[in-house]
């Protein structure tokens, strides 16, 4: 496994989503049908709400293969989505699926239900043929099994002797005491579903927490809590066995957005209205989901798999490469089951079953695998376009908003171009999602434990219109070696306990989340088996790397840990493929257990059986924690520890020879709760074994990860060492010893650029560090001169090669009209170019910097892109905006501009970051911000609140020129309330002169009426306008297509224009969706040539840069001194704040007077 082993102390089953709803499209242009794979899926909540949101003429098809590790997690998905199709009311769904009571008749429905989905479970052909079978399928046969499993239990609940039915009835007190104990305060996790109207809604969640802590029943009418007296069968079972394991902090709210509910409301919200937005909103997600489920043709298929994240995903690339359905791979610890793909699915020759996905969701499991490990896992199995999700809840330092950039220990840059993937945030220099609420609470409350980071990753050359194939590319190797060997130290470092007290010293956070560990050396042989794939670096040039890298560990002395972990490090190169060491290129003796064997494999796999009385000496008590468990091989004198663990409970029993050694192995179902030892399994060099001391000087041992945190647990009972249990390597009662097969490297195939070669052959990019080799300095690319005639112009006449930037990852190189286009693995700075030019040796050097966050060039100074079609992705598409439904936004009431002011002045004020305001105030250009005012000017001046009355037509005038070719008509402002922001709904009309002349009486008066607003657009911004009004139109765009004729199309050019008085936009979408337009008589006559268009903020970056005023630099309202130690707002007006209580004191008087 590529994740440290954890003991499994206190497991939390999250049968309810800890995260808002959101759409899994959101990236996706509305045609375009996908294959989504979601990782760590709990709750079927992203699935229901992007089916719902699908627009109603949609004809795309989505299938859906749903992964998660808990198999109860599974069985209750598959238990609701039948419920849907059955068309079982909402209601009594509510109940079986968010409430851990319930009452006869909801009791009664959920057996029926469990029955009849137990009666079509016996196999899969019974599945098959059953009324669910074309819609539901189950990828594995054990996913089938353990479902139908739990759907047993569910029936057979009600009937267990009483001993059990009362030990599930205390683990549901115990939970719900835990839940009380740990709720009682102000608790932030479900209010963040009202996003930027988080603040408003704090109150109100926190107190239906309590409720829920208290009674497991989300209703707080009288009647309902009085009859729900049985406990919820769904709640009690899941991948620790019986029970009650619900985290503490579950809540039925939190998927349930509730913007709208906050920003529309006219009285003050209690816990009932919020209960009944949620239950309205599930019953429309289900209502929605049985029409488009069960269509005819169905468009929507659902996968389901048991089976842990970074397991299934090795699987499917396991099925890529090899084309084999049974693997040796476990679905997770804990478990011996291995993965099997049903060979029906994945086998069909007609329709197989996807394997490579367009969408990957991967919830917020970078809190608990790391974020390395899950795009290591992912990006194999992503299509070319694909796109990746990731999400953290948790974080480790002081400040949650940096933290991101540094959890691929390198630069976020170089890491982007050697996977090939990056956040798009990153590259642009925004985001259309909003999480400035979030940044809200953690400057307020910088301890409050949970920061919701949601990152979108795609590849950088998916960005470019022109050509989205990635060119092949090489690196100086003595460079990569280092920058690999930079890498990895900064992984691992901390392993050392003198390096992790020098930089943490007596930080008591810090060594609580010290055994808080994500990689291994495995994890990190996964990651360059990727590198080398996408780099696609010849064997010589990659051993090259590889040597640099090995000497550099080798002569390190900064990490003396790295030497105990050095052969499990050596022996996953070789595992793998990435690289054998010396030592493995020699043949191995045949000595002492090996002394029979037919031949000695240079990798072995020990398995090691651990008494379950051993571990209940060890780990009894509620405060041990989840220690990282790892084993070790020790001799007299040597000592050599090895990460990836396997366990799982239960029996070993020898098979096979001497000579051909076998081992079969009966799981313990019940696992912690049974009686069978614990089986603990690693591979490890062979060669430490015969070649280092005598096999019976050697012992193997199973201990516990040193860190600062079980240091001070462990060390008293179990020495310094921590060794749990330790057993002779010679004793084959204990240990077993059998081949380790090999998983050589399959190097996918990427999509390389073949761009035509007119002036001559393109040799590959060539990246260049700095001379830290931390980050790229150059990408450059040599052209070899063949064309005759440039050979004669440039090598002889002595022409100069004209460079300009086409595209954010081409640039075009002309000599003497022979031009010839140069496609880079990453955007660039085409302007900042430079040349190298050999007229002898006839070839032509084109160097250029990598483009990145506010760096000119590339994807700036418009950052702004739609699109064109390619092998990437069929259709046009947006690339870093957001889709949206606008007919599933809800309105936003604009007829209280003082109540909405309170909250969306704040928001939309939030799109700058700190650097930006300086350069607003300062009247300094950047386009990007000049853009963000006139948004900020268009939503202000349409929402009223701000003293003006609200407007609904605007021109955008070029300031110098006082000319105006835009007109802008809006509908309406709306919440898109699952990215935690707002739209301005609206029609956009090009003026040109057929317009003008055909309307010029309505057009006089349009313009002349009093409701005409000018928007004033400052120095280039008109062309950073050309670019973003395609992006903002093509994001809304759900019942038309871009036909044949498309000007897209025809011309090669998104905008069509970035010139003034010229139309940017194809005319596909003229016309479409205006019936809002016909209602308004001045408005009429234009309807036929107007495009629909969605506009929104567009947010500063976090990890990039500071967003709003750092809060450390607020000065008390009074004495105008800092917080001691922090400022706090007045409580009932929050407009002033205030350093100690006795400044609140002297101020009352002069402030009570304007407090409101």
């Amino acid at each position: 496994m590529s994740q440290p082993l954890y003991w499994p102390g206190r497991y939390y089953f999250y049968g309810i989503g800890n995260t808002p709803t959101i759409s899994l499209t959101r990236d996706l242009s509305p045609r375009t049908p996908a294959n989504i794979l979601l990782l760590g899926c709990g709750d079927p909540r992203n699935v229901l709400f992007t089916v719902y949101n699908e627009d109603y003429r949609s004809e795309r098809h989505l299938d859906i293969t749903c992964s998660d590790i808990d198999p109860g997690i599974i069985a209750r998905n598959i238990f609701l989505v039948t419920m849907i199709i059955d068309k079982i009311p909402s209601s009594t769904m509510w109940n079986i699926f968010f409430d851990l009571k319930i009452d006869r008749d909801t009791h009664s429905t959920l057996l029926t239900h469990c029955n009849k989905l137990c009666k079509f479970s016996n196999s899969q052909n019974d599945w098959e043929s059953s009324a669910y079978g074309s819609l539901i399928k189950f990828s594995t046969i054990h996913t089938l099994k353990e479902a139908r499993r739990h759907w047993q239990l569910y029936v057979e609940m009600e009937s267990l002797p009483s001993d059990r039915q009362k030990a599930i009835r205390d683990a549901f007190t115990a939970q719900s005491q835990e839940a009380v104990q740990k709720t009682g305060g102000t608790t932030f996790s479900s209010a963040r579903a009202a996003g930027p109207l988080m603040r408003q809604a704090i109150s109100v969640y926190s107190e239906h927490m309590k409720h829920y802590a208290a009674t497991g029943i989300s209703s707080i009418d009288p009647s309902i809590l009085y009859s729900a007296t049985f406990l919820n069968p769904t709640f009690s079972y899941c991948f620790v066995g019986e029970g009650c394991n619900v985290h503490y902090a579950t809540s039925p709210l939190t998927p349930f957005h509730s913007a709208a509910l906050f920003g529309n409301a006219k009285r003050t919200l209690g816990m009932k209205d919020v209960v009944l937005a949620a239950q309205k909103q599930f019953g429309e997600w289900c209502d929605g989901s049985h029409d488009r489920i069960t269509s005819q043709p169905s468009r929507v298929t659902l996968r389901f798999a048991v089976a842990e994240a970074t397991a299934i995903c090795q699987a499917f690339l396991n099925l890529n490469e090899h084309h084999r359905f049974q693997t040796e791979i476990p679905i997770s610890q804990w478990k011996s089951t291995r993965i099997t793909f049903d060979s029906t699915q994945y086998g069909s020759l007609s329709n197989p079953a996807p394997s490579s996905f367009d969408v990957i969701d991967t919830s917020n499991l970078v809190d608990h695998i790391g974020l390395l490990n899950i795009l290591v896992s992912t990006i194999p199995l992503r299509s070319p376009g694909g796109v990746i999700y990731t999400e953290s809840l948790l974080y480790k330092g002081d400040d949650a908003t940096k933290e991101f950039a540094e959890q691929l220990f390198a630069d976020l840059g170089t890491v982007s171009l050697i996977l090939g993937v990056v956040p798009i945030d990153y590259l642009s220099g925004f985001f259309s999602r909003s999480n400035t609420h979030e940044i809200m609470i953690h400057s307020l409350i910088p301890d409050g434990g949970q920061f919701h980071q949601v990152t979108t990753w795609k590849s950088p050359t998916s960005a470019d219109a022109i050509n989205g194939a990635r060119p092949s590319v090489v690196f100086d190797n003595m460079q990569l070696g280092t920058f690999f060997w930079d890498m990895y130290h900064c992984m691992f470092e901390e392993e050392d306990a003198m390096n992790y007290w020098a930089k943490h010293g007596a930080n008591m956070k810090a060594i609580a989340k010290s055994s808080i560990i994500h990689y291994n050396r495995e994890s990190f042989v996964l990651f360059l088996r990727l590198a080398r794939s996408n780099l696609g670096l010849s064997v010589e040039d990659w051993e090259s790397v590889m040597e640099r890298f090995l000497d550099l560990q080798e002569g390190d002395t900064t990490m003396p840990m790295d030497t105990v972990n050095r052969q499990d490090f050596h022996s996953y190169l070789y595992r793998y493929g990435v690289y054998s060491v010396p030592t493995y290129r020699s043949s191995l003796r045949r000595v002492g257990r090996f002394s029979e064997w037919s031949s000695v494999s240079q990798i072995v796999r020990v398995v090691l059986t651990v008494p379950r009385s051993v571990l209940e000496d060890v780990f009894e008590g509620s405060d041990i924690g989840t220690p990282v468990l790892q084993c070790t091989v020790s001799g007299s004198w040597s000592m050599n520890a090895f990460s990836a663990v396997h366990a799982v409970f239960g029996r070993v029993s020898t098979l096979g020879t001497k000579a051909a050694p076998r081992i079969s192995f009966e799981e313990d179902k019940d696992g912690w709760k049974g009686r069978s030892p614990l089986v603990v399994s690693f591979s490890m060099p062979t060669q430490l074994l015969v070649n280092i001391e005598p096999q019976a000087k050697l012992k193997v041992n199973l201990s516990i990860r040193s860190t600062a945190a079980t240091t001070l647990v462990f060390a008293r009972k179990l020495g310094l060492n921590l060794n749990v249990f330790s057993a002779d390597l010679l004793d084959e009662a204990q240990v077993q010893v059998l081949p380790e097969p090999l998983h050589p490297s399959t190097l996918f195939t990427d999509i390389y650029s073949n761009m035509p070669q007119l002036i001559g052959p393109c040799k590959p990019v060539v990246v260049s560090l700095n001379e830290e080799c931390e980050i790229v300095s150059w990408l450059s690319a040599r052209i070899e001169v063949q064309d005759l005639n440039v050979v004669r112009s440039f090598g002889s006449l002595g022409a100069i090669p004209e460079v300009k930037q086409l595209s954010p990852c081409v640039v075009r190189v002309i000599v003497s009209g022979v031009l010839q286009d140069i496609v880079f693995p990453y955007p660039v700075r085409g302007k900042d170019h430079r040349l190298r030019l050999a007229r002898k040796s006839l070839y032509i050097e084109v160097l250029v910097p990598p483009s990145g966050p506010s760096k000119s060039g590339g994807l700036s100074p418009r950052p702004f892109l739609t699109v064109q079609c390619s092998h990437q992705c069929p259709e046009i598409h947006a690339w870093n905006v957001h889709y949206v439904n606008l007919s599933r936004l809800p309105l936003i009431d604009c007829s209280r501009p003082k109540e909405l002011y309170e909250w969306l002045n704040p928001h939309i004020g939030s799109m700058m970051s700190a650097r930006e305001r300086k350069q607003r105030k300062k009247h300094e250009k950047d386009d990007l911000m000049f853009v963000k005012d006139t948004l900020h000017a268009i939503m202000v001046r349409t929402s009223g609140i701000q003293g003006v009355k609200a407007r609904r037509l605007f021109s955008l005038m070029d300031k110098a020129t006082h000319n105006s070719d835009t007109l802008l008509f809006v509908n309406g402002l709306r919440y898109d309330q699952s990215a935690h922001t707002v739209v301005c709904d609206a029609f956009i009309l090009p003026l040109t002169e057929a317009i003008l002349e055909r309307h010029g009486r309505p057009f006089s008066k349009l313009v002349n009426s009093s409701e005409l607003e000018h928007v004033q657009l400052m120095e280039g911004e008109v062309a950073s306008w050309k670019h973003l009004i395609p992006v903002f139109v093509e994001r809304c765009r759900m019942s038309w297509s871009h036909g044949e004729n498309c000007e897209y199309k025809v011309s090669g050019r998104i905008p069509l224009t970035e010139e003034i008085e010229h139309n940017p936009l194809c005319s596909c979408g003229e016309g479409k969706d205006v019936e809002e337009m016909l209602g308004v008589p001045l408005w009429q006559p234009f309807a036929r040539y107007v495009t629909r268009i969605a506009l929104s903020p567009l947010f500063a970056v976090s990890y990039l840069e500071p967003i709003g005023r750092d809060i450390n630099s607020r000065r008390c309202w009074l004495c105008r001194c800092k917080g001691k130690p922090r400022l706090k707002e007045c409580s009932r007006c929050r407009k002033v704040r205030y350093c100690s209580p006795e400044c609140q004191k002297k101020d009352w008087a002069a402030h009570r007077k304007k407090c409101t």
